[in-house]
């Protein structure tokens, strides 16, 4: 199917995210794109907490950032987050970060995350809850 799910995040720059050149630490990119996987938890209902309700966890295990163009203090970005669909236990997102007042694009990532049970055990199949939640947002047939 082709149905498509993207969350947007906007994010003001804090002056604790800068460097001595004020402009945004490569590394707190990283922080950005936890925001924007909070959001789209939040937005469409599969959020840490309902994973771990679920018995799950699901740490990230790569994560891939390209950068374009800096951000600076004061500066207000949106960070797009897009679920790509797998059929394998796990998440897979593509990220585009954009500064707000131009909608110049400044980087892009990609991140995966597995399923593993409370044991830190990782799932080979995609659990039940996992799969009824694709069901809902129409990525699966019912």
């Amino acid at each position: 199917m082709s149905k498509q799910l993207i969350d947007r995040k906007e994010i003001t720059i804090r002056f604790s995210e800068v460097d001595s050149m004020a402009i945004v630490w490569h590394g707190n990119y990283v922080k950005y794109l936890e925001e924007g996987r909070e959001s789209f938890g939040n937005r469409f209902g599969i959020s840490y907490l309902d994973i771990y309700a679920n018995k799950m966890m699901a740490p990230v295990v790569n994560m891939d950032i390209s950068f374009k163009r800096q951000v600076k203090y004061g500066e207000t970005i949106i960070v797009e987050t897009k679920y790509i669909d797998q059929k394998a236990a796990k998440l897979v997102f593509n990220y585009r970060i954009y500064r707000k007042e131009n909608n110049e694009l400044v980087a892009t990532a990609t991140t995966t995350q597995v399923f593993i049970d409370l044991n830190y055990e990782m799932l080979l199949y995609p659990p039940e809850f996992a799969l009824e939640w694709k069901r809902k947002m129409g990525l699966l047939e019912a």
